[in-house]
């Protein structure tokens, strides 16, 4: 699905991944979306509708502005211009309603946490600073690290843990938030097989329950295997719709300006240049 790059008329906005008027209320809908670091934007007048109950990975090549789009989406990182809604609402309103896991390198592994710890902070609404940790949310805690198969290391200082263990963990920290929306920044990156195929099953039994999952992703041999849709991305919108129609070879092409290998979904060379 190609986005269309005439201006809109104000009552219709172009959107990519629009949802139909019968579709439930997009978990998060970014109209008009521009982020700068200096003169450059990083994000540059971006719109999309990311679809309920869907596993879509945002692809695009180094410096697309995946992950800073995630960022300001979340209100991490202030954007110049633009509007964010999840659920039809500011997000303000629907903080509680979202997962978010950084990517590896943007966290203090040398904090004095167990990984018990990390997955009990996803609690923070329910603990507050001053409510004590009871049973049941010890209880929950170690449900959500068993889902991740890390119950062995929940008085494991998270430090000491594997990269593809500790990625597991901040997993079990989402999952604990009871969330509807879970935003990932490069999940997969830099983990073992293992963990990789772990983290997968959990997403996808997060949507088979009803949940979203919205992850920034590097490696597009994979996309077809993980995910139901993808959105494309490179400063700006490319396109957004299901893997079988929007990852096409043209579309990657405009993301990726033609340095593709001929095969996108196999091929090392289409790894290699991102």
């Amino acid at each position: 699905m190609k986005i269309d790059s005439t201006r809109p008329k104000a009552h219709a906005p172009v959107v990519a991944g629009m949802p139909a008027a019968d579709t439930p209320p997009s978990p998060l809908e970014i109209n008009g979306l521009t982020v700068s670091y200096g003169d450059t934007p990083a994000v540059n007048d971006v719109s999309v509708a990311f679809r309920s109950g869907a596993m879509t990975a945002i692809i695009g090549p180094n410096g697309a502005g995946k992950s800073t789009l995630l960022k300001s989406a979340l209100g991490i990182v202030a954007p110049l211009s633009g509007q964010v809604t999840c659920w039809g609402r500011p997000l303000a309103r629907q903080r509680h309603r979202i997962a978010y896991v950084p990517q590896r390198a943007a966290i203090d592994w040398e904090f004095p946490a167990r990984a018990l710890d990390v997955v009990l902070m996803g609690m923070y609404r329910e603990l507050g600073l001053l409510r004590r940790v009871r049973a049941p949310h010890l209880a929950r805690a170690m449900s959500c690290l068993a889902r991740v198969g890390m119950e062995d290391f929940a008085d494991r200082q998270i430090g000491r843990l594997s990269g593809g263990q500790q990625q597991r963990v901040f997993l079990a920290r989402a999952l604990a938030q009871g969330a509807d929306l879970y935003m990932l920044d490069e999940p997969l990156a830099g983990v073992d097989a293992a963990t990789e195929r772990a983290i997968i099953a959990v997403l996808k039994q997060i949507v088979a329950e009803g949940g979203t999952v919205i992850a920034v992703h590097h490696d597009l041999a994979t996309v077809p295997g993980y995910f139901d849709r993808v959105f494309l991305m490179n400063a700006h919108a490319i396109a957004e719709g299901p893997v079988a129609t929007a990852f096409s070879r043209e579309n990657l092409d405009l993301a990726y300006g033609g340095r593709l290998a001929p095969d996108p979904a196999g091929a090392a060379g289409a790894r290699d240049a991102l």
